[in-house]
């Protein structure tokens, strides 16, 4: 784990951050997603880093997983939520750190960035992802989510 480097993704990684989407999509819901939107959807990120950006975690010079920080204005809290999606670990590099340094990465940058939290959502029956979560000392959520699909 201590040869692994968390590093700002580039435009050079969209290709690859397009694969792991994919991937991800399909490991967790069996959902097959547009290619061309996908691509066109995480170069929207770096066309306008008001949107968020992403975070790769390298080793030995080869991308082994990344995520997306989004934010999410808090009028409550007055301050902003990031919120962790598009998480991915190639699967030769999983269960060996590679989340648990990205997340530290991304509450690094929201703690100096002053955000009022980290947030993420996760499949009801990713009980693996649910218990890192909790080892990484996040808490459930007493909140539901729903969604209106307009396109």
């Amino acid at each position: 784990m201590s040869d692994t480097i968390i590093r700002p993704a580039t435009r050079a990684d969209v290709p690859t951050l397009v694969e792991w989407n994919l991937a991800m999509a399909w490991e967790t819901e069996s959902r097959r997603l547009d290619p061309a939107v996908l691509a066109r959807g995480v170069g929207a990120v770096f066309d306008a880093p008001h949107r968020g950006f992403y975070l790769v975690a390298e080793r030995d010079g080869a991308a082994i997983g990344g995520l997306l920080v989004t934010y999410e204005w808090s009028d409550w809290r007055d301050g902003d939520f990031w919120w962790i999606q598009s998480v991915y670990v190639a699967p030769g590099a999983r269960r060996g750190g590679v989340f648990r340094l990205l997340h530290a990465e991304v509450a690094r940058r929201a703690r100096e960035a002053g955000a009022v939290g980290v947030r993420l959502y996760v499949e009801t029956e990713n009980l693996r992802a649910q218990a890192t979560y909790e080892g990484l000392g996040m808490d459930r959520c007493h909140y539901f989510m729903y969604e209106q699909m307009l396109r």
